[in-house]
Protein backbone atom coordinates (compact mmCIF):
# COMPACT_ATOMS: atom_id res chain seq x y z
CA UNK A 1 0.00 0.00 0.00
CA UNK A 2 1.34 3.41 -0.93
CA UNK A 3 1.36 6.17 1.67
CA UNK A 4 -0.03 9.49 0.50
CA UNK A 5 1.35 12.41 2.52
CA UNK A 6 0.11 15.41 0.54
CA UNK A 7 2.94 17.68 1.55
CA UNK A 8 3.33 16.40 5.10
CA UNK A 9 6.76 15.70 6.52
CA UNK A 10 7.67 11.97 6.58
CA UNK A 11 6.55 10.27 9.77
CA UNK A 12 7.00 6.85 11.24
CA UNK A 13 5.74 3.94 9.20
CA UNK A 14 3.17 3.21 11.89
CA UNK A 15 1.36 6.47 11.00
CA UNK A 16 0.01 6.37 7.48
CA UNK A 17 -2.73 7.91 5.37
CA UNK A 18 -3.40 5.90 2.23
CA UNK A 19 -5.75 7.02 -0.52
CA UNK A 20 -7.06 5.20 -3.59
CA UNK A 21 -8.77 6.14 -6.82
CA UNK A 22 -11.32 3.86 -8.45
CA UNK A 23 -10.21 3.59 -12.09
CA UNK A 24 -11.51 1.02 -14.58
CA UNK A 25 -12.88 -1.14 -11.77
CA UNK A 26 -9.53 -1.16 -9.99
CA UNK A 27 -8.16 0.62 -6.95
CA UNK A 28 -5.09 2.65 -7.79
CA UNK A 29 -3.01 4.70 -5.31
CA UNK A 30 -3.85 8.37 -5.42
CA UNK A 31 -0.98 10.36 -6.98
CA UNK A 32 0.90 12.49 -4.48
CA UNK A 33 0.06 15.71 -6.37
CA UNK A 34 -3.68 14.94 -6.59
CA UNK A 35 -6.13 16.45 -4.07
CA UNK A 36 -7.34 14.08 -1.37
CA UNK A 37 -10.95 14.90 -2.25
CA UNK A 38 -10.65 12.79 -5.42
CA UNK A 39 -10.05 9.57 -3.47
CA UNK A 40 -12.75 6.90 -3.40
CA UNK A 41 -11.20 5.19 -0.36
CA UNK A 42 -9.06 6.82 2.31
CA UNK A 43 -7.46 4.50 4.84
CA UNK A 44 -6.32 6.36 7.96
CA UNK A 45 -3.91 4.22 9.95
CA UNK A 46 -2.92 5.50 13.42
CA UNK A 47 -3.21 9.07 12.14
CA UNK A 48 -1.17 12.06 13.16
CA UNK A 49 -2.81 15.39 13.93
CA UNK A 50 -1.97 16.66 10.42
CA UNK A 51 -3.54 13.61 8.77
CA UNK A 52 -6.66 13.95 10.90
CA UNK A 53 -6.93 17.58 9.81
CA UNK A 54 -6.74 16.54 6.14
CA UNK A 55 -9.62 14.11 6.56
CA UNK A 56 -11.74 16.52 8.64
CA UNK A 57 -11.31 19.11 5.90
CA UNK A 58 -13.38 16.75 3.73
CA UNK A 59 -16.22 16.87 6.26
CA UNK A 60 -15.47 13.41 7.74
CA UNK A 61 -14.94 13.06 11.47
CA UNK A 62 -11.99 10.98 12.67
CA UNK A 63 -13.00 9.22 15.91
CA UNK A 64 -10.36 8.60 18.54
CA UNK A 65 -9.34 5.12 19.60
CA UNK A 66 -11.23 5.62 22.87
CA UNK A 67 -14.39 6.55 20.94
CA UNK A 68 -14.12 3.46 18.76
CA UNK A 69 -13.59 1.19 21.76
CA UNK A 70 -16.89 2.27 23.33
CA UNK A 71 -19.27 -0.68 23.57
CA UNK A 72 -22.43 1.44 23.38
CA UNK A 73 -24.10 0.80 20.04
CA UNK A 74 -24.82 4.54 19.69
CA UNK A 75 -21.07 5.15 19.60
CA UNK A 76 -20.36 2.40 17.08
CA UNK A 77 -23.26 2.69 14.64
CA UNK A 78 -24.61 6.15 13.92
CA UNK A 79 -25.31 8.71 11.21
CA UNK A 80 -23.97 12.25 11.23
CA UNK A 81 -24.56 14.75 8.42
CA UNK A 82 -25.28 12.19 5.71
CA UNK A 83 -22.26 10.09 6.73
CA UNK A 84 -22.75 6.66 8.27
CA UNK A 85 -20.17 5.59 10.87
CA UNK A 86 -19.85 1.86 11.52
CA UNK A 87 -17.26 0.45 13.91
CA UNK A 88 -16.37 -3.23 14.01
CA UNK A 89 -13.71 -5.15 15.93
CA UNK A 90 -11.19 -7.04 13.80
CA UNK A 91 -8.14 -9.14 14.75
CA UNK A 92 -4.78 -7.77 13.64
CA UNK A 93 -1.24 -6.93 14.72
CA UNK A 94 -0.14 -4.07 16.93
CA UNK A 95 3.12 -2.11 16.77
CA UNK A 96 4.96 -5.00 18.52
CA UNK A 97 3.57 -7.54 16.00
CA UNK A 98 1.35 -9.05 18.69
CA UNK A 99 -2.09 -10.37 17.77
CA UNK A 100 -4.81 -8.12 19.22
CA UNK A 101 -8.44 -7.21 18.73
CA UNK A 102 -8.85 -3.63 17.60
CA UNK A 103 -11.70 -1.44 16.36
CA UNK A 104 -11.97 -0.21 12.78
CA UNK A 105 -14.32 2.66 11.91
CA UNK A 106 -15.94 2.86 8.46
CA UNK A 107 -17.16 6.34 7.54
CA UNK A 108 -19.37 5.77 4.49
CA UNK A 109 -20.75 8.56 2.35
CA UNK A 110 -21.88 8.84 -1.26
CA UNK A 111 -18.53 10.17 -2.52
CA UNK A 112 -15.96 8.18 -0.56
CA UNK A 113 -15.21 5.63 2.12
CA UNK A 114 -12.91 6.52 5.00
CA UNK A 115 -11.55 3.83 7.32
CA UNK A 116 -9.86 4.63 10.62
CA UNK A 117 -7.79 2.05 12.48
CA UNK A 118 -4.91 1.77 14.94
CA UNK A 119 -3.67 -1.75 14.16
CA UNK A 120 -3.02 -3.80 11.02
CA UNK A 121 -5.78 -6.24 10.08
CA UNK A 122 -4.71 -8.39 7.16
CA UNK A 123 -7.75 -7.59 4.93
CA UNK A 124 -6.68 -3.94 4.67
CA UNK A 125 -3.43 -5.08 3.08
CA UNK A 126 -4.90 -7.70 0.76
CA UNK A 127 -8.10 -6.04 -0.47
CA UNK A 128 -6.78 -3.18 -2.61
CA UNK A 129 -4.63 -5.29 -5.03
CA UNK A 130 -7.49 -7.65 -5.82
CA UNK A 131 -10.52 -5.36 -5.43
CA UNK A 132 -11.08 -5.38 -9.18
CA UNK A 133 -11.32 -9.17 -9.21
CA UNK A 134 -14.30 -9.12 -6.90
CA UNK A 135 -17.68 -9.95 -8.45
CA UNK A 136 -19.17 -6.71 -7.08
CA UNK A 137 -16.31 -4.51 -8.29
CA UNK A 138 -15.04 -1.34 -6.64
CA UNK A 139 -16.56 1.47 -8.70
CA UNK A 140 -18.37 3.16 -5.80
CA UNK A 141 -17.66 3.68 -2.09
CA UNK A 142 -20.54 1.33 -1.25
CA UNK A 143 -18.96 -1.43 -3.32
CA UNK A 144 -15.58 -0.80 -1.72
CA UNK A 145 -17.19 -1.04 1.70
CA UNK A 146 -19.00 -4.28 0.88
CA UNK A 147 -15.81 -5.66 -0.68
CA UNK A 148 -13.82 -4.84 2.44
CA UNK A 149 -16.43 -6.52 4.62
CA UNK A 150 -16.27 -9.56 2.33
CA UNK A 151 -12.48 -9.62 2.75
CA UNK A 152 -12.83 -9.40 6.53
CA UNK A 153 -15.35 -12.26 6.57
CA UNK A 154 -13.01 -14.36 4.45
CA UNK A 155 -10.13 -13.62 6.80
CA UNK A 156 -12.22 -14.66 9.81
CA UNK A 157 -13.05 -17.90 8.01
CA UNK A 158 -9.30 -18.45 7.53
CA UNK A 159 -8.79 -17.94 11.27
CA UNK A 160 -11.42 -20.58 12.05
CA UNK A 161 -9.82 -23.01 9.58
CA UNK A 162 -6.44 -22.41 11.24
CA UNK A 163 -8.00 -23.06 14.63
CA UNK A 164 -9.58 -26.26 13.30
CA UNK A 165 -6.22 -27.50 12.00
CA UNK A 166 -4.62 -26.68 15.34
CA UNK A 167 -7.30 -28.67 17.16
CA UNK A 168 -6.76 -31.58 14.74
CA UNK A 169 -3.03 -31.57 15.57
CA UNK A 170 -3.68 -31.64 19.31
CA UNK A 171 -6.34 -34.32 18.83
CA UNK A 172 -3.84 -36.59 17.07
CA UNK A 173 -1.39 -36.05 19.91
CA UNK A 174 -3.93 -36.81 22.63
CA UNK A 175 -5.82 -39.69 21.03
CA UNK A 176 -2.94 -41.85 19.83
CA UNK A 177 -3.88 -44.92 17.79
CA UNK A 178 -1.23 -47.07 19.48
CA UNK A 179 -2.55 -46.15 22.92
CA UNK A 180 0.86 -44.95 24.10
CA UNK A 181 1.04 -42.28 26.77
CA UNK A 182 2.83 -38.98 26.51
CA UNK A 183 5.24 -37.17 28.74
CA UNK A 184 4.10 -34.43 31.05
CA UNK A 185 5.95 -31.84 28.96
CA UNK A 186 4.12 -32.89 25.79
CA UNK A 187 0.76 -32.76 27.53
CA UNK A 188 1.57 -29.34 28.94
CA UNK A 189 2.53 -28.13 25.46
CA UNK A 190 -0.77 -29.48 24.11
CA UNK A 191 -2.63 -27.58 26.82
CA UNK A 192 -0.83 -24.36 25.88
CA UNK A 193 -1.66 -24.97 22.21
CA UNK A 194 -5.33 -25.41 23.10
CA UNK A 195 -5.23 -22.14 24.99
CA UNK A 196 -3.85 -20.36 21.93
CA UNK A 197 -6.53 -21.79 19.66
CA UNK A 198 -9.17 -20.85 22.22
CA UNK A 199 -7.95 -17.24 22.10
CA UNK A 200 -8.11 -17.33 18.30
CA UNK A 201 -11.69 -18.61 18.33
CA UNK A 202 -12.70 -16.01 20.92
CA UNK A 203 -11.29 -13.21 18.78
CA UNK A 204 -13.22 -14.46 15.76
CA UNK A 205 -16.46 -14.73 17.73
CA UNK A 206 -16.12 -11.14 18.97
CA UNK A 207 -15.42 -9.89 15.46
CA UNK A 208 -18.39 -11.81 14.06
CA UNK A 209 -20.63 -10.26 16.70
CA UNK A 210 -19.68 -6.71 15.76
CA UNK A 211 -19.84 -7.53 12.05
CA UNK A 212 -23.35 -8.89 12.45
CA UNK A 213 -24.47 -5.72 14.22
CA UNK A 214 -22.92 -3.54 11.52
CA UNK A 215 -24.56 -5.47 8.67
CA UNK A 216 -27.93 -5.35 10.44
CA UNK A 217 -27.49 -1.58 10.56
CA UNK A 218 -26.66 -1.55 6.86
CA UNK A 219 -29.73 -3.63 6.07
CA UNK A 220 -32.00 -1.31 8.03
CA UNK A 221 -30.55 2.09 7.16
CA UNK A 222 -28.90 1.72 3.76
CA UNK A 223 -31.28 -0.75 2.12
CA UNK A 224 -32.58 1.60 -0.57
CA UNK A 225 -29.09 2.76 -1.54
CA UNK A 226 -27.69 -0.76 -1.58
CA UNK A 227 -30.63 -1.96 -3.69
CA UNK A 228 -29.98 0.72 -6.25
CA UNK A 229 -26.45 -0.65 -6.71
CA UNK A 230 -27.50 -4.29 -6.56
CA UNK A 231 -25.61 -4.81 -3.29
CA UNK A 232 -28.53 -5.70 -1.03
CA UNK A 233 -28.40 -9.45 -1.92
CA UNK A 234 -24.64 -9.39 -1.35
CA UNK A 235 -25.05 -7.88 2.13
CA UNK A 236 -27.73 -10.47 2.96
CA UNK A 237 -25.38 -13.20 1.75
CA UNK A 238 -22.64 -11.86 4.00
CA UNK A 239 -25.06 -11.93 6.91
CA UNK A 240 -25.75 -15.60 6.20
CA UNK A 241 -21.99 -16.24 5.98
CA UNK A 242 -21.55 -14.66 9.40
CA UNK A 243 -24.31 -16.87 10.83
CA UNK A 244 -22.59 -19.94 9.36
CA UNK A 245 -19.22 -18.88 10.79
CA UNK A 246 -20.79 -18.40 14.21
CA UNK A 247 -22.11 -21.98 14.04
CA UNK A 248 -18.65 -23.17 13.01
CA UNK A 249 -17.11 -21.21 15.92
CA UNK A 250 -19.57 -22.87 18.30
CA UNK A 251 -18.56 -26.28 16.96
CA UNK A 252 -14.87 -25.50 17.39
CA UNK A 253 -15.52 -24.23 20.91
CA UNK A 254 -17.18 -27.55 21.74
CA UNK A 255 -14.18 -29.43 20.33
CA UNK A 256 -11.88 -27.18 22.30
CA UNK A 257 -13.70 -27.95 25.53
CA UNK A 258 -13.61 -31.71 24.82
CA UNK A 259 -9.88 -31.67 24.02
CA UNK A 260 -9.13 -29.56 27.09
CA UNK A 261 -10.95 -32.07 29.28
CA UNK A 262 -9.17 -34.96 27.54
CA UNK A 263 -5.77 -33.30 27.99
CA UNK A 264 -6.43 -32.66 31.67
CA UNK A 265 -7.54 -36.29 31.99
CA UNK A 266 -4.28 -37.47 30.40
CA UNK A 267 -2.30 -35.27 32.77
CA UNK A 268 -4.22 -36.75 35.71
CA UNK A 269 -3.55 -40.27 34.43
CA UNK A 270 0.16 -39.50 34.14
CA UNK A 271 0.19 -38.12 37.66
CA UNK A 272 -1.76 -41.14 38.90
CA UNK A 273 0.87 -43.40 37.33
CA UNK A 274 3.60 -41.59 39.24
CA UNK A 275 1.65 -41.80 42.49
CA UNK A 276 1.00 -45.49 41.79
CA UNK A 277 4.72 -46.20 41.50
CA UNK A 278 5.46 -44.34 44.72
CA UNK A 279 2.69 -46.22 46.50
CA UNK A 280 4.05 -49.55 45.23
CA UNK A 281 7.53 -48.75 46.50
CA UNK A 282 6.09 -47.77 49.87
CA UNK A 283 4.08 -51.01 50.11
CA UNK A 284 7.05 -53.21 49.09
CA UNK A 285 9.21 -51.69 51.79
CA UNK A 286 6.56 -51.91 54.51
CA UNK A 287 7.09 -55.59 55.50
CA UNK A 288 10.91 -55.29 55.58
CA UNK A 289 10.51 -52.12 57.64
CA UNK A 290 8.25 -54.00 60.05
CA UNK A 291 10.84 -56.76 60.51
CA UNK A 292 13.61 -54.24 61.02
CA UNK A 293 11.48 -52.36 63.54
CA UNK A 294 10.83 -55.54 65.55
CA UNK A 295 14.50 -56.36 65.88
CA UNK A 296 15.28 -52.77 66.65
CA UNK A 297 13.23 -52.88 69.85
CA UNK A 298 15.24 -52.70 73.07
CA UNK A 299 13.92 -55.76 74.93
CA UNK A 300 16.17 -57.57 77.36
CA UNK A 301 15.29 -61.08 76.19
CA UNK A 302 15.39 -61.58 72.40
CA UNK A 303 16.91 -65.06 71.83
CA UNK A 304 17.45 -64.45 68.07
CA UNK A 305 20.02 -61.77 68.77
CA UNK A 306 22.48 -64.34 70.07
CA UNK A 307 22.18 -66.68 67.10
CA UNK A 308 25.11 -66.95 64.70
CA UNK A 309 22.87 -66.67 61.60
CA UNK A 310 20.39 -64.15 63.03
CA UNK A 311 21.57 -61.20 60.86
CA UNK A 312 21.48 -63.12 57.52
CA UNK A 313 18.12 -64.64 58.47
CA UNK A 314 16.69 -61.19 59.20
CA UNK A 315 17.87 -59.91 55.84
CA UNK A 316 16.43 -62.99 54.12
CA UNK A 317 13.10 -62.46 55.91
CA UNK A 318 12.98 -58.84 54.75
CA UNK A 319 13.65 -59.87 51.15
CA UNK A 320 11.11 -62.70 51.27
CA UNK A 321 8.40 -60.41 52.69
CA UNK A 322 8.97 -57.89 49.88
CA UNK A 323 8.84 -60.65 47.24
CA UNK A 324 5.67 -62.15 48.69
CA UNK A 325 4.02 -58.71 48.72
CA UNK A 326 5.01 -58.14 45.09
CA UNK A 327 3.67 -61.59 44.09
CA UNK A 328 0.34 -60.93 45.81
CA UNK A 329 -0.03 -57.59 44.00
CA UNK A 330 0.72 -59.24 40.66
CA UNK A 331 -1.75 -62.05 41.37
CA UNK A 332 -4.52 -59.59 42.18
CA UNK A 333 -3.80 -57.59 39.05
CA UNK A 334 -2.87 -54.41 40.91
CA UNK A 335 0.40 -54.12 38.95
Amino acid sequence: MTAVRHGLDPVAEWNMLTAYLSINNRLEPLPADAPLSQAAWIDVFSPTAEEEALVRALGVDVPTLADMEEIEISNRLYRDEAIDYLTIVVPGLDAEAQQIMGPVCFALEARRLVTVRHHTPRPFETYAPRAGKSSIGCNTPDRIFVGLIEEVVGRLADHLETAGRGLDTVSRQIYRADGSSQSGEALQAALFALGGEGERISRVRLSLLTLGRALNYVNQILTSRMKSEGLSPVVKGQTRDIDALEIHADFLSSRLGLLSDATMGMINLAQNGTVRILSLVAVLFSPPTLIASIYGMNFAHMPELSWTWSYPLALLGMLASALVTYAVFRWRGWL
